[in-house]
């Protein structure tokens, strides 16, 4: 059974950083990508990050680019999110997840079977 813990998540004021991490259990964690998503209040869970199984490749959505950096450790068994220039508009409840194929890069949502239960971060201005 797959399992995702993250972590790190807090308050933090606009421009700072913070950084999260997932770690994960249940299966070979180095065959498969991972990614980022969050959902903001009473907005739709939206994709934010995912990075490929071995490191070589990491997808950003338009609005993260320069500010966030994701990265894996496969002998940990931990994926990271690396959040710098935080903005209030960054408030969100962030999941990580894990997706049904193995290797490959995914950034949508149905691509993904296993999440954690996420962690919040919250922006002050």
């Amino acid at each position: 059974q797959v399992q995702l813990v993250e972590s790190g998540g807090g308050l933090v004021q606009s421009g700072g950083s913070l950084r999260l991490s997932c770690a994960a259990s249940g299966r070979t964690f180095s065959n498969y990508a991972m990614g980022w998503f969050r959902q903001a209040p009473g907005k739709e869970r939206e994709f934010v990050a995912a990075i490929s199984w071995n490191s070589g490749s990491r997808f950003y959505a338009d609005s993260m680019k320069g500010r966030f950096t994701i990265s894996r450790d496969n002998a940990k068994n931990t994926v990271y999110l690396q959040m710098n220039s935080l903005k209030p508009e960054d408030t969100a409840v962030y999941y990580c997840a894990s997706p049904r194929r193995e290797y490959g890069l995914y950034s949508k949502q149905y691509e993904y079977d296993y999440w954690g239960q996420g962690t919040q971060v919250t922006v002050s201005s």
